[in-house]
């Protein structure tokens, strides 16, 4: 099945009410966002990085002092944390498998320290008395979807960095989120640095590879039929910051999710220079794939230019990750997979990563 953010509806596993801590989380409707810049002012003396305010959804967060038990409500959120060097209390399930909720490749920054306590993603909403009992002095909630009740239940026991307006829920960019914790935690010069040598091995990669410059792709899963994911989406944007273009009509016909179910009459979405296809069994799901008869005669079957990761793994499970930490992990190995898809020679196989 495709899990938790990889199907259409995410079932919340978000926190409410129970303690109230002497950090408190400024809350308010559009009008109290701030600047629509980074989304953080430092304090006026300029000598520290706190207090800090942080603009999001529902309103502006402000964090008096450093923060020391983090708590992540955002799915992805742990890893930008890790990446600056701090480990969070409390870290929400999303993948499943991992000591901690922290993917190999980011386990080596937890080091030493205590793995986080894993929240689970039950879909019956806030984990009130478990949240709670971590007394968590931040929460951050930017890669989700909470509710404005869910932030008002979390804001009054800790501050809560809710996810940004400019964006459809689970749709911030992986570079922007790294840099609102860097906020978040007194560490903006840090996290800038962060993004800009995780985005030098990307840019690296597709500048040995400049036949992406131009060709069209597109992400999608058989879930539910098929499902293609949008320009707002995490995974989609790994394309374009290869190179790749996304189709013109795509976000036309999934509206403003980060993806959604295409209808038969719209396969024409998939046949691009190359589809990936996040699928839970190569062989299988290829197959039952190619029996479609809405599919199976595009060109991109026929000249074999799909690419296939196994949702199941950590391959599969980095490339629906998508963080600071994890999309080296990914380019390495989806790199070789686009550049055998568009090379436009049809006996082209395109092979599955070693690991």
């Amino acid at each position: 099945m495709f899990r938790s953010r990889r199907a259409p509806r995410l079932a919340a596993v978000l926190a409410s009410v129970l303690l109230l801590f002497t950090a408190t989380a400024c809350g308010g409707d559009d009008s109290d966002s701030g600047s629509s810049d980074a989304g953080a002012k430092a304090s006026a003396s300029g000598e520290s990085a706190f207090p800090v305010t942080i603009a999001h959804k529902y309103g502006s967060t402000t964090i008096e002092s450093e923060p020391q038990r983090i708590v992540t409500v955002g799915l992805t959120d742990q890893d930008a944390v890790l990446a600056l060097g701090k480990v969070p209390v409390g870290t929400t399930e999303w993948l499943g498998g991992y000591k901690g909720a922290i993917g190999p490749w980011a386990a080596d920054k937890l080091g030493s320290a205590e793995a986080p306590t894993v929240l689970k993603d039950t879909g019956t909403g806030p984990q009130v008395e478990k949240i709670a009992a971590l007394k968590p002095d931040l929460i951050l909630a930017l890669y989700g979807g909470l509710t404005k009740e869910q932030y008002e239940s979390l804001s009054k026991f800790a501050p809560v960095v809710a996810q940004p307006k400019e964006y459809n829920d689970y749709g911030i960019p992986w570079q922007e989120l790294t840099e609102k914790v860097g906020q978040a935690l007194g560490k903006p010069d840090e996290a800038k640095q962060v993004v800009e040598d995780t985005e030098a091995k990307i840019k690296a990669a597709a500048e040995e590879h400049p036949e992406f410059k131009g060709a069209s792709a597109v992400m999608a899963t058989p879930y539910e039929g098929m499902f293609v994911f949008g320009s707002q989406d995490a995974r989609s944007r790994i394309l374009t910051d290869l190179g790749l273009t996304l189709p013109k009509d795509l976000d036309k016909a999934i509206g403003d999710q980060f993806g959604a179910n295409i209808s038969k009459e719209r396969t024409d979405l998939l046949d691009q220079d190359a589809v990936v296809w996040i699928v839970g069994d190569v062989t299988k799901d290829a197959d039952k794939l190619h029996k479609d008869a809405s599919y199976k005669d595009l060109a991109v079957v026929k000249e074999g230019r799909e690419v296939f990761v196994q949702e199941t793994g950590d391959y599969g499970n980095a490339t629906s990750f998508v963080s600071a930490l994890s999309l080296p992990y990914v380019v390495e190995r989806l790199v070789p997979q686009l550049a055998a898809a568009v090379d436009g020679k049809a006996d082209t196989k395109v092979e599955q990563p070693a690991s």
